[in-house]
């Protein structure tokens, strides 16, 4: 006899939102999907891209840059860390 598992819990406390603009960001550099995109502490300025999937892990270590992503995967950017959220 087994025991049914528990369903997985949303977290009731969904992330910051600009915490989650950061990751959209993020999101996008990483897929390299075309777009401008600009974060300076609380502004965050994303033209094109797309919203990360909910599992996306990744988030930008610097308060301040910039990137233009070009169709053709060509990549402009201030940001030169990891996208990998156990990095500082």
């Amino acid at each position: 006899m087994s025991t049914p598992k528990p369903e997985p819990q949303l977290s009731s406390h969904p992330l910051p939102y600009d915490d989650s603009k950061l990751r959209a960001i993020a999101y996008s550099l990483d897929t390299l999907i075309p777009g401008l995109y600009l974060w300076l502490g609380a502004l965050k300025i994303r033209i094109g891209g797309s919203l990360p999937e909910e599992s996306y892990p990744g988030k930008i270590h610097s308060s301040a840059g910039m990137a233009l992503v070009l169709p053709g995967y060509r990549i402009y950017s201030t940001y030169k860390g990891s996208y990998d959220p156990r990095s500082t």
